[in-house]
Formats: structure tokens, sequence, C-alpha cells
């Protein structure tokens, strides 16, 4: 993949689009903020404006590592892949006001060198659940992947995913795409642009989107209220659907869950992060 890793900490003001063409069509945008940061140099803020940004270790992996960057090396080490140290740029919420919600955490993983070894996509769903998916893109940012993780309640676990993840510049330009033998049912997009992240900037996007990652979280339950209401099916979880925070664990395959029907309030699918002005959903 080509690109400078970007300067951090960073934000970015962003808008979401997410598109669903089958079997009926659903679009929507919404705009937050995202955190761009170096998992070996996170943020310090000041006291009075901590609430507003925390970066905590237990949202991310398997939730029980000392520090982010520990519990991404812990995946990495299972996939047999060392850094050396290497620095990592992870795009990200970060905890607003205690809380975060994540639909998709993107981890570029580069060597001592500099260069990029892999990119790591960490998806989260309302379940309390989250999977990565090792990515190895081109010199596009572009790499596919078999959906392997229940997301939403109103797609199956099949198809594939096209990503495209370039390492964020002055702007971001995040794409996901799913792909089944019945066309294209799903994309997600991410557009933002780069501000540095000052205090004064992040009290301007904390105005603008107060309590930002709650209101993801909500439009996500909205719209799957709303597909819901549609007629839109209900997929059931798959018998082995990984427990909350296991599947980004560094080895074997997690313990199932029992099979139950989701509740359709739990939202459609995305992580990846086109368009009608209304809240947040999910693939």
């Amino acid at each position: 993949m080509t690109g400078t890793v970007p300067a951090t900490p960073a934000l970015y003001e962003c808008e979401v689009t997410h598109a669903r063409t089958l079997p009926l069509r659903h679009s929507f945008r919404h705009r937050t903020y995202l955190w761009c940061v170096d998992l070996d140099a996170l943020p310090v803020l000041p006291v009075p404006v901590r609430p507003l940004a925390g970066f905590d270790a237990r949202d991310h992996f398997t939730g029980r590592a000392g520090s982010i960057r520990a519990g991404l090396d812990g995946y990495l080490a299972g996939q047999g892949i060392d850094l050396d140290g290497g620095r990592v740029v992870m795009l990200a919420h970060a905890r607003v006001l205690g809380f975060v919600f994540n639909p998709l955490s993107v981890y570029w993983c580069h060597d001592a060198s500099g260069g990029l070894v892999c990119v790591v996509a960490e998806v989260h769903n309302t379940y309390g659940q989250r999977h990565c998916y090792l990515l190895h893109p081109d010199g596009e940012g572009i790499a596919e992947a078999d959906k392997t993780f229940y997301v939403s309640p109103f797609f199956p676990v099949e198809g594939r995913y096209r990503m495209r993840l370039p390492l964020p510049g002055d702007e971001l330009r995040l794409g996901v795409q799913l792909r089944t033998a019945e066309g294209r049912p799903f994309t997600a997009n991410v557009r933002g642009r780069r501000r540095p992240a000052t205090v004064t900037a992040l009290l301007a996007c904390a105005a603008r989107r107060p309590w930002s990652t709650a209101a993801v979280w909500a439009g996500i339950r909205d719209h799957g209220i709303r597909l819901w209401l549609r007629g839109l099916p209900v997929q059931p979880r798959p018998a082995n659907a990984p427990s909350p925070r296991r599947s980004c664990a560094f080895s074997a395959a997690p313990p199932a869950d029992p099979p139950h029907a989701p509740d359709p309030s739990r939202g459609p699918d995305s992580p990846d992060s086109p368009h009608a002005p209304q809240k947040g959903t999910q693939p």
C-alpha cells in the first residue's frame, strides 16, 4: 500500500453513509468524528476534558491486555506476525463520558523500518462481541476477506467483504462492501477531513456531536427497528457465534453461544464503516 504514515494524534470530522440494496433498499448518513492515534503515544489530555476522549484496552481485542498495543501485539502473535516494535496507527472512536461503540476500528501495522506489514480491521457488533480481520491490502489499500462474523440480524454470515482502507492523510476515505452470490447488498463509506487534535478542536467536535459514541449505538438500534417494521426477515445467529469479546483472541476458536433469535433493534449490518440524512447501521 502506498501512502505516508499520518501525523498523530488527529481528529477526523466524518460523514458515514450506509446503503442497503437487497432484499429492500434502505440508506442513511450521519456525521461523527474519529480519532487517529499512535498506539505508543496515545494523547494525554488536560484533566477537565479527559471525559471527552478515553482510550481503554478493555474496548479492544480480548479486553484483558494491559494496553491496546499489547492487545494488538498478542492478536498478531497468534497469526505469526511480529512487528518488532514498529509503529501502529489506530482509527477509532474514543470513549466519551465513559461510553464507546466502535462499529469498525482500523489498525495500520508497520515494521521497525516503517514498512506496512498488515492492516487489522476490528469489527464490533451490538451484542458485545468483536472480531478481527487480518488484511494485506494492495497498493490502493484494497483487500478482501470472507465474512465470518455475525454483525447484523438482517444479513446471514456469508459472502465476502471488499474493503478499501488506505492510510488516512489530509482526507479520510474508507469503504466496505459486502458481496454475495445475489449481488452487492451493502456498502458503507466513511469520508472525513483531518484536524489537529487540539483541545479547541475536540471541544468544537464535542459541541457539534455531543456524546457521539452513544449516538452511533442508538442510531444502529433505530435503523434496525425501522427495517424490522418494514418486514425485513431476521437471520438467526449462528450456533457457533463467538462469546462476547472473544473472536479477537489469540488462538483457538471461541466457545459457542446457544442459538437464539436476535433482537431486531440491535441494528443491521456494517463495519466496516451511501445516503439519506438520518443516523447510525452495520454489515
